[in-house]
């Protein structure tokens, strides 16, 4: 029993929160998988590829949401169901490529920076989370919080989500949701968030310190309006 009147200090919780695409990447990911994937995979597939334009012309007309754009253009551009070990590969074989060419300095220059400052790295990404992971163990991040696909009864991987596409406000949710599996009490951590995107607005505020990255016009706006530090690491 703890004496009266003894009070125990836990240590704060330092967490810096990452946004990927477009934020720690030169280039927004997934047609860019997909067509890597398609290419080594199926070659043929990549003649398919105008139709996944269609889809996201209907994506642009409210036909469907980011979410039913997702599920379209894998099975489209990587068929109905890859074997876990199939994505394993593509997904290794995307993340070589990308840690190699595809991330901006400034981001790595930032990720070691807040790493010694004693922060722990998330990765917060609408991107599915089979190659996400494999782009953040090459940066070093701690955990990733990303969007995730449904599997099989075979353990095979699908082309449906399994719960929400890790955008906007479930992106937030989301998050909360890890802190909580990791037992981190929000009062008892002190959160940076860095994105690129006005949908990550509410990480942004809800965040101890929100940085607007590479951002583009309606963040530049919106940053602005909050205070929000806007930085250029392209």
């Amino acid at each position: 029993m703890r004496p009266y009147g003894l009070v125990l200090h836990v240590p704060m919780r330092h967490l810096a929160i990452y946004d990927m695409d477009k934020t720690i990447t030169r280039d927004a990911t997934w047609t860019r998988f997909l067509l890597a994937s398609a290419r080594g995979r199926a070659p043929w597939r990549l003649a398919l590829y105008p139709i996944a334009g269609l889809a996201a012309l209907g994506y642009l007309l409210k036909l469907t949401d980011r979410a039913g754009l997702k599920r379209f253009t894998q099975r489209l551009m990587l068929g109905a169901a890859l074997s876990e070990a199939e994505m394993e590969q593509l997904a290794e074989d995307f993340a070589d490529a990308e840690a190699t060419h595809g991330v901006l300095h400034g981001a790595r220059e930032r990720v070691a920076a807040d790493r010694a400052a004693g922060y722990t790295l998330v990765m917060a990404t609408a991107s599915h989370g089979y190659y996400a992971a494999a782009i953040a163990r090459r940066l070093d991040f701690d955990a990733v919080v990303a969007t995730r696909a449904k599997r099989d009864g075979q353990g095979r991987i699908l082309p449906d989500l399994d719960g929400d596409n890790c955008y906007g406000p479930a992106k937030l949710r989301m998050i909360l949701d890890w802190m909580d599996q990791e037992r981190i009490e929000r009062t008892g951590a002190y959160i940076r968030a860095y994105s690129d995107h006005v949908s990550d607005a509410p990480l942004l505020g809800w965040a101890d310190e929100g940085f607007a990255v590479n951002a583009h016009g309606p963040l530049k706006v919106l940053a602005a309006e909050k205070g929000w530090p806007m930085l250029d690491w392209r």
